[in-house]
């Protein structure tokens, strides 16, 4: 079955909301978990599902993005599929960048001809483990021309997301993307006779809405039909919407974890939860692991510190510091007597020899750090304080920025000894 279908990863994201980790990079770029990038999720999700014919359309900012595609996933010659990113450019039929995410698959439809009978599209920004097999299977069996992955959700995401009303059938009847009206959004709420399906008995009383989780399935004709019919640049906001009255239109119920890592609040809050005993989205699922760039780092290397709910990556180098809840990524270097409470460290892309100015690579002696993401390759000099002392909500000083009360730490940024924040 996974044979019948290809998968296009829509990944050319600018991610104004993850400024500034998207400041160099494009948000399917931005690296999660310590030691993985986005774009491995839905990567990983086909590859576990034996699609194997995958396209990545990517945008903005895309070079690491490309470089880490290329580095990781090869496929052997025998067993056949690729992984092929597919970059905006111009051609004589296209001056422009990608308008959108239909806009994007209409402008490569030549290198799609030679799809499966299914296409399935997916965003290369969100965090969950799916079997697709079974969302195909579902998909097959309503003989579905469009099938849309769904998520009960709370009242207060449903402005976050495109929502739709099921019958009885999960035959989609209506659908909105971010509806604002309160109106509206009461008209779009659950009914009790679907919520007391089987399919539902996992979502909680507080999940008032289904939303989309912008994961669609095509048929391939289908999919090319709406492309010419409709001059439409989006698939959520205009297309699915203009599709519903003219084709089987479904939704597929989901209700594992899943989340659009989508602002710095959300960034930050999914990998604290990656640090609790039981994370609601398991990176150490044995069977179907999450892939990424194998790097053949040694192991973290630890010297009279006390460690308590946080993940530590390889290569990382800490001596004598105080750390929770945190989540330290490849090759950090944490110097003694530092403490750590809350705080994301991506790591870095190298390794140097030790400095004698105390701004090397990593965190300096005697930082106290909260509630921070850190990005790659900073340089944290000795006594630093970044603990948000004014409180303050979202702001910028001396390019540091505060999001939703977050401290973050640009790309190799440099704070000298002495800084308090």
């Amino acid at each position: 079955m996974p044979r019948s279908v290809t998968s296009i990863i829509l990944a050319g994201g600018q991610g104004r909301r993850l400024h500034p980790l998207t400041e160099s990079r494009s948000k399917p770029a931005v690296p999660i978990g310590g030691k993985f990038r986005l774009i491995d999720i839905p990567i990983s999700n086909c590859l576990h599902a034996g699609i194997r014919t995958i396209w990545v359309l990517t945008q903005f900012a895309s070079e690491s993005l490309h470089r880490h595609i290329f580095q990781t996933y090869r496929m052997d010659t025998f067993s056949g599929g690729f992984v092929s990113v597919l970059a905006a450019s111009q051609t004589t039929d296209s001056k422009g960048w990608y308008q959108g995410t239909a806009d994007a698959v209409r402008k490569n439809i030549t290198n799609f001809k030679m799809a499966g009978d299914n296409v399935l599209l997916l965003s290369g920004d969100h965090l969950y483990r799916m079997d697709f097999n079974r969302f195909i299977e579902f998909h097959n069996a309503n003989n579905a021309d469009i099938t849309l992955s769904v998520v009960p959700v709370e009242r207060s995401k449903v402005r976050e997301l495109g929502i739709m009303k099921l019958d009885s059938e999960f035959r989609v009847a209506d659908f909105v993307e971010k509806p604002l009206d309160d109106a509206v959004v009461d008209e779009f709420s659950i009914p009790e006779a679907l919520r007391s399906k089987a399919e539902f008995s996992g979502a909680g009383d507080d999940k008032t809405h289904v939303g989309s989780m912008g994961i669609y399935l095509f048929k391939k004709k289908v999919l090319f039909d709406i492309l010419n019919k409709y001059d439409y640049d989006d698939f959520g906001k205009q297309i699915i919407p203009a599709a519903i009255s003219n084709y089987r239109v479904f939704a597929y119920p989901f209700t594992g974890y899943w989340e659009d890592i989508g602002t710095t609040k959300a960034f930050f809050d999914s990998h604290i939860d990656m640090t609790k005993p039981v994370p609601p989205f398991n990176f150490y699922d044995q069977e179907k692991p999450i892939f990424t760039h194998a790097r053949y780092l040694p192991a973290a290397k630890i010297d009279g510190s006390i460690i308590n709910s946080s993940i530590i990556c390889e290569g990382s180098m800490i001596n004598d510091a105080k750390i929770a809840d945190s989540v330290i990524g490849l090759r950090s270097v944490i110097r003694s007597g530092s403490t750590l409470t809350r705080v994301i460290l991506m790591g870095a892309d190298y390794y140097e020899q030790e400095r004698d100015d105390g701004h090397g690579l990593g965190i300096g002696k005697n930082c106290v750090i909260k509630n921070a993401i850190l990005d790659k390759d900073v340089r944290i000099g000795d006594n630093v304080q970044l603990i948000n002392k004014e409180g303050l909500k979202n702001g910028e000083k001396d390019g540091i920025v505060i999001r939703d009360g977050i401290i973050v730490v640009p790309k190799s940024a440099r704070i000298p000894s002495g800084y308090i924040f």
